[in-house]
């Protein structure tokens, strides 16, 4: 039996393994091992768990049909649309983009593939349709259909996408800003920085924006997701400071009902420092629902006269309310 049959059986006997423990057991190189494991990941055979130096491969016992080659089926367009819009993280903590994390979505499920892909594609079809000429979401006038706000004091809303959409959960970029802020994972921040980076530079020379702030977080993380946009994003632009002032205990705004309490929250608990006065700032915060947290701190920048016009980007935001503005 030759030595890739042999790591195969090793796989089907022990279930998951490290290089290490392989190489203790059959005398290859790790280079050798390295090439079977590709060929074995390659063929979905086995799945890779971890990063290094703590990385172990494991037996996939689940039973996939990969449709990339089965491509009579799918048109270039369709594994195209699934590339650019799809992407899911598995319980295991794997990232799988497009036609591989589909085809994963759909057999949990028990869906038939073919049909689903279709469906998929006309559901996220319906929702680009609120996008604008430059692909941006306005949320302008979901924020002034909202009952509770005394002013808008944002000139404009926008959302780089929606953080979710029906039946079909989380968009491509809202599952990485979780993931990225829910497990403080640089690698999926890094990965989000890249995906939003030109969006953010067309907003920048759209609304000639002269002065950036990034809304602070308001639970301590060690890993903070805004610092590290804020830092790899490299805006070449004047920075305006936030503060979150928290009482005792600080209360997030998603942990609130009553758009009442949210307005209330952002409108005593941050602070806006700055001498200087600029024309247009961007303001950025990671996820939007009610839109108060910016609303509240775009008065703050105005009554201080840090800024003229206020343009607040979310990196994602929430669909409801959209459906009010359809009506408008």
């Amino acid at each position: 039996m030759d030595k890739a049959a042999l790591i195969k059986n090793l796989f089907l006997e022990r279930k998951e393994l490290s290089v290490t423990e392989i190489v203790n057991e059959i005398n290859v190189s790790k280079q050798y091992i390295h090439r079977v494991i590709k060929t074995l990941l390659e063929n979905n055979e086995i799945i890779k768990i971890g990063m290094p130096p703590k990385t172990i491969y494991k037996l996939n016992d689940t039973e996939i049909v990969s449709i990339v080659k089965n491509e009579g089926d799918f048109s270039q367009d369709k594994i195209r649309f699934l590339d650019e819009n799809f992407m899911i993280i598995t319980e295991i903590g794997q990232i799988l983009n497009g036609v591989e994390g589909f085809q994963n979505w759909c057999l949990k499920r028990k869906l038939p593939l073919e049909k689903t892909v279709d469906e998929f594609i006309l559901t996220k079809k319906k929702y680009t349709n609120y996008l604008d000429s430059n692909g941006l979401l306005s949320g302008l006038a979901k924020l002034k259909s909202t009952v509770g706000f005394k002013e808008i004091y944002m000139d404009e809303l926008l959302y780089l996408d929606f953080y979710a959409i029906e039946r079909f959960g989380k968009t491509r970029l809202g599952t990485i800003l979780h993931y990225a802020k829910q497990g403080q994972n640089i690698m999926l921040m890094k990965i989000l920085i890249k995906e939003i980076r030109d969006k953010i530079d067309l907003i920048i020379s759209t609304y000639k924006i002269d002065a950036i702030a990034f809304v602070p977080p308001t639970i301590k993380r060690e890993t903070q997701l805004m610092k590290v946009l804020a830092n790899g994003l490299k805006i070449n632009l004047p920075s305006v400071e936030i503060l979150k002032i928290s009482g005792i205990i600080p209360v997030p705004q998603k942990s609130l009902n009553k758009i009442e309490e949210r307005i209330n929250n952002a409108e005593s608990t941050f602070v806006v420092k700055s001498n200087v006065t600029f024309n247009t700032i961007l303001l950025i915060d990671d996820a939007v629902g009610s839109g108060a947290t910016l609303n509240q701190i775009a008065g703050k920048i105005k009554n201080k006269d840090v800024a003229k016009i206020v343009i607040g980007l979310a990196i994602v935001g929430s669909f409801k309310g959209f459906d009010v503005i359809t009506d408008v």
